[in-house]
């Protein structure tokens, strides 16, 4: 088994690669081109996504999606595609520390796959969240806490609705608004306890 460009293999799975070319992703979002697991599946493509928060220094999340398939099927799959997906952010620490956090960041990606008419079955992975402290010599912040999803659904074969509900996902993660709102911030006044009339 080989990971092919998607000018190869069956029409089926050539289909569902040219639909992810064609997902729409907030301006954000960059896509790019990945070497896919050989392994997996028969045939197989894989994408980079990042999330960039302010400009394409500041990576805020990131990960990738595998799009596997199986012209014969997959008795655990239920259908011929199956969507792989990892994804990783880095949070603030009151969000880290939240117990509520693997359950949240399951919802967020539940969410962003209902909302995009992504339709899906035998769904399944892990959130894991890390702390990492640094010490010595070893540059970067003295603490890092991060949140990972490993998560895989079989789909349909609107599969640019599949990768644009995952960057929907690293957006919820990443904390940015949905798109098109704009978070408004206080405004600092001179002198706080006094109103302009």
């Amino acid at each position: 088994m080989t990971s092919v460009p998607s000018t190869a293999g069956p029409a089926e799975f050539r289909r569902a690669v040219s639909r992810l070319d064609a997902a729409r992703t907030r301006r954000e979002v960059e896509l790019g081109a990945l070497p896919a697991p050989a392994r997996l599946a028969p045939w197989s493509h894989a994408v980079s996504v990042a999330l960039y928060s302010g400009g394409r220094e500041d990576e805020a999340a990131s990960g990738r999606l595998i799009l596997l398939y199986d012209p014969d099927g997959v008795q655990t799959w239920g259908g011929t595609l199956r969507v792989v997906v990892f994804a990783t952010c880095e949070l603030d620490i009151e969000i880290a520390q939240d117990p509520l956090l693997p359950d949240v960041t399951w919802s967020w990606l539940t969410e962003a796959l209902e909302s995009n008419g992504a339709h899906f079955s035998a769904l399944g992975g892990t959130v894991t969240a890390t702390s990492s402290t640094r010490f010595g010599d070893i540059a970067g912040p003295a603490r890092t806490d991060d949140v990972e999803l490993r998560a895989s659904w079989t789909a349909d074969e609107h599969t640019d609705r599949h990768l644009q509900a995952f960057a929907d996902f690293l957006a919820a993660a990443a904390g940015l608004p949905p798109e098109g709102v704009t978070v408004l911030q206080p405004v600092e006044s001179a002198d706080a306890g006094s109103i302009d009339r």
